[in-house]
């Protein structure tokens, strides 16, 4: 999807949705904006149900300040137009209350960006802004006095919290970005300490280069390779409105008969993939025209040391990063469906996948069709497309579970004798 193309009321109207859709605010809470190359602000409106947005809602200011539109521009406005005016280089604000970034500006605490690599290159560097009335001159000048200093994400104290960027789809990736991580965070907490990355860490993960494929243009496209296409566009959307990827962030492949394997592309919008945005990889070589994940050489070596892999997924859901970013140690001998779909979890160290290939591949067998890598992400592997996003919703459901069971009472997991008894059972 070209998102640059649709109206300025379009982008804003979808955004919205997204944000609604998610619980990332609610029916009177947030505001977005945009400026056009006219110099006018497209704005939503206040007082209006976020929930049932449509584009004739959307309201226009005019760089004379004339209003134009069925309603009020929102009460933050002016907040809006003086970050504009003092950043010409931002042309979309997103505003919202989601519930984790609220958690953080009740603690006066800003998310840690150092958890996992993609955060920091996302977001930059995090701010907050002192509290004032919405829609004050006061709350205008401490925000935008923070973006004057050159932050783009900047957290609200009691509030919320506000993104810029050049367009309004990067500035719902920094704010899904900093929520995403505030959840690990949030998580990871109740695990243990979060273990940081340094700064070379981080360093690491941002220059690592794309996969050196050349390029081979594609003939004739197989029946099974246009529903292979297909089924991974419907199980990425699924996975994208779980929240078990973000917009940029998650990747899937997909073994085809004749060797070759369908991947996702570098750096589009999940929730949006179409059949035709997948790329093929065929002999060392990437279908003409496309990007394929960074992490194609990872799944190629994957496939050629296991035939009996049809399928890999490389994720980031929280709550399984929240043992990925600490010491804690996760145990699949929660109830008997977890340790049938996952069995034994195994943990690399950070950078494995793309510092080790070959060894990330040889790690999973049998009896270890998960792998954890520190502070980075979660490698799922399956029989089939189906099999791998099954594993990949009980690990985020298991991990999720051990969590909320801490605050509970001690933890009893499934004895040595019982497991014999499942692996008889299931002929495991």
């Amino acid at each position: 999807m070209r998102f640059d193309l649709l109206h300025p009321a379009d982008q804003l109207v979808m955004i919205m949705d997204r944000i609604y859709q998610y619980g990332m605010t609610t029916t009177s809470g947030g505001n977005l904006s945009i400026r056009d190359a006219n110099g006018d602000i497209w704005i939503t409106p206040s007082g209006i149900d976020k929930g049932s947005l449509t584009r004739n809602d959307i309201m226009r200011v005019t760089p004379s300040g004339e209003v134009i539109g069925p309603h009020k521009p929102s009460v933050e406005l002016p907040f809006h137009r003086e970050i504009y005016k003092l950043r010409p280089d931002l042309n979309a604000i997103l505003h919202a209350h989601p519930p984790t970034l609220v958690a953080f500006s009740l603690a006066r605490k800003i998310p840690e960006i150092r958890l996992v690599p993609s955060v920091s290159a996302i977001c930059g560097e995090v701010s907050m802004a002192k509290y004032e009335v919405p829609g004050s001159e006061k709350l205008g000048e401490y925000l935008s006095g923070e973006f004057a200093k050159g932050f783009n994400t900047v957290m609200m104290e009691n509030h919320g919290v506000c993104c810029g960027a050049q367009d309004l789809f990067h500035a719902f990736m920094s704010f899904e970005t900093l929520d995403f991580c505030g959840r690990i965070e949030i998580d990871a907490r109740k695990l243990g300490e979060p273990n940081l990355l340094s700064p070379t860490q981080i360093a690491m993960d941002s220059s690592k280069a794309h996969p050196p494929l050349d390029a081979f243009v594609a003939r004739q496209v197989s029946s099974e390779e246009c529903a292979a296409r297909r089924d991974m566009c419907q199980l990425i959307h699924r996975a994208y409105d779980q929240r078990l990827f973000n917009s940029t962030q998650g990747t899937f492949s997909q073994r085809l008969s004749d060797g070759s394997f369908l991947i996702t592309p570098y750096k589009k919008d999940r929730k949006y993939l179409e059949p035709e945005d997948i790329v093929r990889i065929k002999n060392g070589m990437c279908e003409a025209g496309k990007t394929p994940s960074r992490s194609a050489l990872l799944h190629k070596a994957i496939y050629e040391r296991h035939p009996e892999i049809g399928s890999v997924i490389i994720a980031h859901p929280p709550a399984i990063m929240a043992f990925a970013c600490t010491d804690a140690t996760f145990d699949s001998r929660t109830i008997p469906e977890s340790y049938i779909n996952l069995r034994d979890v195994k943990r690399l160290p950070y950078a494995s996948s793309s510092l080790d290939v070959e060894g990330t591949a040889d790690a999973l067998c049998e009896t270890t069709p998960v792998l954890i890598i520190d502070n980075q992400c979660v490698i799922v592997a399956g029989s089939t497309l189906l099999n791998a996003f099954d594993r990949l919703e009980v690990l985020d459901y298991s991990a999720k579970a051990i969590i909320a069971a801490r605050d509970i009472g001690p933890l009893v997991m499934i004895s040595p004798e019982e497991v014999k008894d499942i692996e008889v059972a299931f002929n495991l």
